[in-house]
């Protein structure tokens, strides 16, 4: 999916740059699987017989890629994309796609789901918060479609958006496993759309959650990592919510007591099968390390000497992984593309 490592420097800046051709190779990923209804695993409390249907009927916007978030997440992607390269490759098969499914009634149809009996806890907080970044993306962009996707996708949006500030002061402890139900991770996600949305008080909560769980927090044990179906690193994930939640000179602080000497010994995972869905879930994690330690970095500023080798440790687990997204097979296909472009989205930010 990446261009090839070249010599060091300006080929090795390109390779982690999201060009307008690798736009339209990571978008064609999303189109593959959007609108493919199986193979799906579904997240499905059934309260009756008749409640035994398909994905697309129980999800008539996200019903593809396998499962709802990453059919969530897999248009946020087009999103971002489109928004970057307008005339990326695929840019109107990607229009066609959005368009197609980001309507009033089939997300109608999504909140629906919601208010069944049992389904309280669907998705919580993974999906909520994809979904949640998937409307801050729509909102931040001035294009008439896009306005009309936002306005649909708003009544979900705002009912998850409820959701989270209904749970939030009921969760006393956080979550810090390496997979989907991740505290940190839903939190920096959600925060995006408080911001986009101008909702102070979900921002407030974010903040404060974040303070509570976190920051007390020394000497993470980062040696422990990864699991072995780890697709976040549960300390780099709390350090880059951190980022966001801290003043720069507190972070820095903050940081020097829970990861020490960060990035030392710190080197990308080894996928031994990527037709093994759990195995290749370390793909996602060597990604979804870069893109913390590019926070890491960005949030520390550029004076700070932890940065050079915060994004040279980032470079490096970037590398490991995104030759390896086109796999072929639908188990990292369908999902893997969307934690590149989050990764080279922050590589962007720092300025390089």
């Amino acid at each position: 999916m990446a261009a090839a490592v070249g010599a060091p420097g300006a080929a090795q800046e390109a390779d982690l740059a999201l060009s307008e051709p690798a736009a339209g190779r990571f978008a064609a990923l999303a189109l593959k699987c959007v609108g493919r209804e199986y193979p799906n695993k579904l997240d499905h409390v059934m309260n009756a017989a008749e409640e035994v249907k398909g994905p697309q009927a129980l999800h008539p916007a996200f019903y593809g890629c396998f499962d709802w978030h990453s059919s969530v997440h897999g248009h946020w992607m087009l999103v971002r994309l489109l928004k970057e390269h307008p005339a990326m490759p695929r840019a109107a098969e990607a229009r066609a796609a959005l368009d197609a499914h980001l309507t009033p009634e089939r997300i109608a149809g999504e909140v629906a789901y919601l208010d069944q009996p049992g389904r309280r806890s669907f998705e919580r907080t993974y999906g909520w918060a994809w979904l949640l970044k998937l409307s801050a993306e729509l909102r931040t962009w001035d294009d008439p479609q896009a306005r009309r996707w936002s306005a649909a996708l708003q009544p979900l949006a705002d009912r998850l958006a409820a959701q989270f500030m209904a749970f939030l002061p009921k969760q006393t402890y956080p979550i810090r496993t390496g997979v989907h139900p991740n505290t940190a991770f839903s939190l920096h996600l959600a925060l995006d759309q408080a911001r986009a949305a101008g909702d102070a008080t979900l921002e407030a909560l974010i903040g404060e959650r974040a303070r509570t769980y976190f920051a007390r927090d020394r000497r993470g044990p980062l040696a422990w990592e990864p699991g072995g179906e780890d697709f976040l690193s549960p300390c780099l994930e709390e350090a880059a919510l951190m980022a966001e939640v801290l003043p720069r000179a507190r972070f820095a602080r903050w940081l020097d007591g829970f990861l020490p000497g960060l990035p030392k010994g710190l080197t990308p995972a080894v996928v031994t099968d990527r037709t093994d869905p759990k195995l290749v879930h370390l793909d996602g994690l060597n990604l979804s390390r870069a893109r913390a330690l590019y926070e890491i970095a960005e949030a520390l500023g550029p004076k700070d000497p932890r940065r050079g080798a915060l994004v040279a440790a980032g470079d490096r687990h970037a590398r490991a992984s995104l030759p390896h997204l086109a796999s072929g097979s639908y188990e990292g296909e369908h999902w893997l593309a969307t934690f590149a472009v989050q990764m080279l989205a922050a590589r962007q930010a720092l300025g390089h």
